[in-house]
């Protein structure tokens, strides 16, 4: 087994590169999950594992056994190689470098009547894992990014998901990309916008379903409100016109899992 103790190991450099640069994890298809809840979420959700490294204080053989594949390469590094790397605050002692997985629209497996969770152009690293973490809670078919603005793969996203990456059906696509796949799938979707809408709880959902978020501060695109089943608004009586982007569509999902007898 090999042994890594210099924060000067190029390998250990290129990871810190991994860990910072978007450029960096698309060019090698890879990015890097800390903590042993979230890397066990990642092989359950078929991540493909290239090399763990740990701390042999922290992580027992049997932990490594539990996660690492026969093409898993381990590699025993000491605090402050793990420091160097680590992204929280907390220390569990293990990362791994998984493989990315493809984000096709056309790879989604649904179901009959499919609910899915729709957000477009978040900014926000933390909101888009709430969303992650919501969807997960709810157990939805798919979770569809439209005009991303951040690599999904971005070590706050995998932090702030806390594993919610790896538990759903995950695809990305153009605003106009993702409305022709809904309507080739005969899927009703309903727009969480201001302009031209109805009462969220007055719409039917138990249908096959899409529930469509905005920016907080732009809301949704034209695009989207043109060629939505039904805009929907959720009723606020306060003096703010707007609510967390997570949150609305928290209350959006569970209307829709109460219509549907929580199945």
């Amino acid at each position: 087994m090999k042994t890594i103790t210099s924060i000067q190991n190029p390998f250990i450099k290129s990871l810190v590169l991994l860990q910072e640069k978007a450029k960096a994890r698309k060019q090698t298809g890879t990015f890097l999950i800390e903590g042993f809840r979230e890397i066990e979420l990642a092989v359950s959700g078929g991540y493909e594992l290239n090399t763990i490294l740990f701390l042999p204080e922290l992580i027992s053989e049997k932990q490594l056994k539990a996660l690492s594949g026969s093409e898993t390469e381990l590699i025993e590094i000491n605090k402050e190689v793990y420091q160097k790397l680590a992204y929280r605050d907390t220390t569990e002692g293990i990362i791994a470098i998984a493989k990315t997985k493809p984000m096709q629209l056309s790879n989604l497996k649904l179901s009959d009547k499919p609910l899915i969770l729709i957000a477009e152009a978040p900014e926000k690293p933390g909101n888009i894992g709430a969303l992650l973490r919501t969807a997960d809670a709810a157990k939805l078919d798919a979770v569809i990014i439209a005009n991303p603005k951040s690599d999904l793969y971005n070590p706050n996203i995998v932090r702030s998901s806390v594993g919610g990456l790896f538990t759903n059906q995950i695809a990305t696509g153009t605003t106009t990309e993702i409305i022709a796949f809904l309507k080739d799938k005969k899927i009703n979707f309903y727009c969480a916008t201001l302009q031209n809408s109805t009462p969220y709880h007055k719409q039917d959902y138990t249908t096959p379903t899409a529930l469509v978020v905005g920016t907080e501060a732009t809301g949704l695109t034209q695009e989207w409100r043109d060629h939505a089943t039904q805009n929907i608004i959720i009723p606020m009586q306060g003096a703010i016109d707007s609510m967390n982007v997570s949150v609305a569509a928290a209350i959006l999902i569970f209307e829709a899992k109460r219509q549907r007898n929580f199945n």
